[in-house]
């Protein structure tokens, strides 16, 4: 079985971003950058499978600048045995990413897509649901628990009802949630290895994907996350102000 792992490098978002003063985009000199969380997570349970069923390939995969590399080496050092950078140096919107990795998803053959159920810089949430449509394979989003079965992959999902239980043939493209497991740390033993497992580079070009842009962004504008205080005198006094604040603005 092989388990394709998309990984996206993201800023880390402990640290302060804000955008730039002409609103042309973010700036990120400054900051440093990790696998997106969500995709540790994917990668932490594809890795938990290989080391429970025997037989199991875990290809990590990024798309983007020659500076992704790092992450994918993170990803080999917590356990992936190979890496896919697809080379990029565009901006690309979720469709774009998915269109690439459906060409990788077809040139690898892979029984199973696992993958973050979305991205902490842009928070979309749809490389998974598209990758999914184009390849015309069956798709469970924000799994909590993935156990596998005679007929395919029990998934466990969270929804804004409860939990509802899937049942996935393979192949297929999974998304994954913050409560399936706690990603492992690259151990220093992890991360010798990893330099010594085989890391392919593919210009997106050599894929044969004409890049179709459909999202266009316009201008980055920083929140002002400053919270105000005030001391009341007394409940009724904070009662009133709540009733206030929760009161429609007349226009």
């Amino acid at each position: 079985m092989k388990i394709l792992v998309p990984t996206k490098r993201v800023p880390d978002t402990d640290q302060k971003i804000a955008a730039a003063s002409d609103g042309s985009s973010v700036e990120i000199d400054h900051l440093p950058f990790v696998v997106n969380p969500f995709d540790a997570i994917a990668l932490e349970e594809a890795v938990r499978i290989s080391e429970r069923l025997p037989g199991v390939d875990v290809v990590a995969i990024g798309v983007g600048e020659a500076d992704y590399e790092q992450q994918i080496r993170t990803a080999l050092a917590m356990g992936a045995a190979r890496g896919i950078l697809i080379q990029c140096s565009r901006p690309l919107d979720p469709w774009n990413v998915a269109r690439l990795l459906q060409a990788a998803v077809e040139r690898e053959q892979p029984d199973l897509v696992l993958m973050g159920k979305q991205a902490v810089d842009d928070d979309a949430n749809q490389t998974g649901q598209f990758l999914a449509a184009l390849l015309d394979w069956p798709q469970a989003t924000f799994a909590s628990r993935i156990d596998f079965v005679d007929s395919g992959i029990r998934v466990q999902r969270e929804t804004d009802h409860g939990l509802e239980t899937l049942l996935v043939p393979l192949p297929a493209v999974i998304t994954v949630d913050l409560r399936l497991n706690e990603p492992r740390y690259a151990s220093m033993a992890g991360i010798m290895k990893a330099r010594k497992k085989p890391l392919e580079t593919i210009a997106a070009e050599e894929l044969g994907v004409s890049l179709q842009p459909r999202v266009e962004v316009l201008r980055y504008h920083s929140n002002d996350s400053r919270r105000r205080g005030e001391r009341l005198e007394s409940v009724d006094q904070l009662a009133e102000l709540l009733r206030q604040e929760g009161m429609p603005k007349r226009r």
